[in-house]
């Protein structure tokens, strides 16, 4: 049975407030403004609901009995979340006011509640929520457009990789491909086989890190009946049964000593030998190895042959670990988000500020395959339309993600103030959204401002 398709989600506004007339009311007005409505009766209850879902925007009551609104906004707040909350009190004074503009309250109101201010509020919110889904949407729709047989990416690394592929895929016949664990390779070979002259025959992997040992031999190139115990037929192997086409050696630093000798007869003759026949056959293949290995130091400890090294080492292609593309990672978080939500049935858009920046963090030691781990078990725990740090941090937490650098510069020149101020123009003023534009924190964008102040033109 297929998901059904998400709706288009609505902000949410979650009311906290002990008076009922008082969460009543504001339920049809924000209900009005185009919002969904949850309530929460107190400040425990509220605690538990920011915990499960990003709330776009919270009305907090400032005086409930055991947690108050000031105590709800400082837990919040800890937590990291990026929720507007403003505050409402029947007895307002300036302390509390101040204390909660501290706090990070984006707003202080005094019951009774001035409902056009409230309907402003909401409607400066629902506008900062629809301009934020647009951003999202964006990201998602360019990383359609920047997708390659499978790979995303516009980083100068990635650029190169595609330029790379394009140029080899229609002339080499043997490529390797190397890398960390979780870049991509396999894309990589998909991707010179379909640009290739063979996309129209067979491409067939063997992981050579998952066949037995004794069989690999038989698994690559056949055998004859009686070659082995077991053996009661002849049998074809891989190279045979990819003729015209494309064989792919997934995790080629694996192979075993005997089948090294023979594949290095199968590249230089294009012959091959099933396993107990004396027989040469001949075979018309493309062979593209992959390896996270160095096979340099495999050949210095004797298990990797030199001589097959160097003729798999035609032409190499060396796919670059995340962290060296990072700008890459909101491209491939918007797929793996639109990819998932619409897998699960949910109406997932995107993530949170501070999610994003978490995933910034993260120096990603399993690349792509990791993200995309990361981003299917978060959408399967997400409740709300937003990837929250909450959502994502049972993925993440399990080891230590390397030095937090949110408020370094930026690698090379920094932004200059024409660029910074078409940034706050097309995000209308949202900082948070011009910085991730910008490629840089919003701490090393405030710095630009205070430099540029004066300077900065912002239709």
């Amino acid at each position: 049975m297929r998901p059904e398709t998400p709706k288009s989600p609505r902000p949410l506004l979650l009311l906290v407030d002990d008076d009922p007339q008082i969460r009543q009311l504001l339920s049809e007005v924000g209900t009005r403004e185009g919002f969904e409505v949850v309530e929460a009766a107190d400040g425990a209850g509220a605690l538990e609901m920011l915990h499960r879902r990003h709330m776009d925007l919270v009305l907090l009551d400032l005086h409930m009995p055991r947690v108050n609104g000031l105590d709800v906004l400082r837990a919040v707040r800890a937590g990291g979340t990026s929720s507007q909350i403003a505050l409402m009190s029947g007895a307002a004074s300036v302390e509390d006011a101040v204390e909660a503009i501290k706090l990070g309250a984006s707003e202080y109101l005094s019951k009774p509640l001035d409902l056009p201010r409230v309907r402003g509020l909401m409607a400066a919110m629902r506008q900062q929520f629809e301009d934020r889904i647009s951003v999202l949407d964006s990201d998602a729709a360019l990383a359609e457009r920047l997708e390659v047989c499978g790979m995303i990416g516009r980083s100068p690394a990635m650029r190169e990789l595609f330029s790379v592929i394009n140029r080899l895929a229609p002339h080499a016949r043997t490529v390797l491909v190397t890398g960390e664990t979780g870049t991509g390779k396999e894309l990589v070979a998909r991707a010179l086989h379909q640009l290739g002259p063979r996309s129209a025959r067979k491409l067939l992997t063997v992981n050579c890190s998952a066949v037995v040992e004794t069989l690999f031999e038989s698994e690559l190139f056949g055998h004859v009946r009686g070659a082995f115990t077991g053996a009661t037929a002849d049998k074809s192997g891989v190279f045979e049964a990819a003729h015209g086409g494309t064989v792919f050696l997934d995790e080629a630093g694996e192979l075993p000593a005997g089948a090294q000798a023979k594949l290095l007869r199968t590249l230089e003759n294009g012959e091959l030998q099933r396993v107990g026949s004396v027989e040469l056959k001949r075979v018309d293949v493309r062979v593209i190895a992959a390896t996270n290995r160095r096979l340099d130091a495999e050949i210095a400890a004797g298990r990797f042959r030199s001589d097959l090294y160097y003729r798999l080492n035609v032409v190499e292609i060396a796919v670059p670990p995340l962290r060296e593309r990072a700008e890459d990672i909101p491209y491939l978080t918007a797929a793996f988000v639109r990819r998932f939500a619409r897998e699960f049935g949910k109406p997932i858009t995107g993530l949170t500020e501070t999610a994003e920046e978490r995933l910034g963090r993260w120096t990603w030691p399993g690349n792509v395959r990791e993200l995309r781990n990361v981003i299917e078990r978060a959408c399967l725990l997400c409740e709300g339309h937003l990837l929250t740090e909450g959502d994502l941090a049972r993925s993440l937490i399990d080891r230590p993600s390397g030095p937090i650098a949110i408020d370094d510069e930026p690698a090379g020149p920094p932004p200059s103030a024409e660029a910074v101020a078409a940034a706050l123009d097309t995000t209308g003023g949202n900082k948070s959204l011009a910085a991730r534009r910008l490629g840089i924190s919003r701490r090393a964008l405030y710095r630009l401002i205070d430099k540029y102040q004066g300077s900065l033109e912002v239709s």
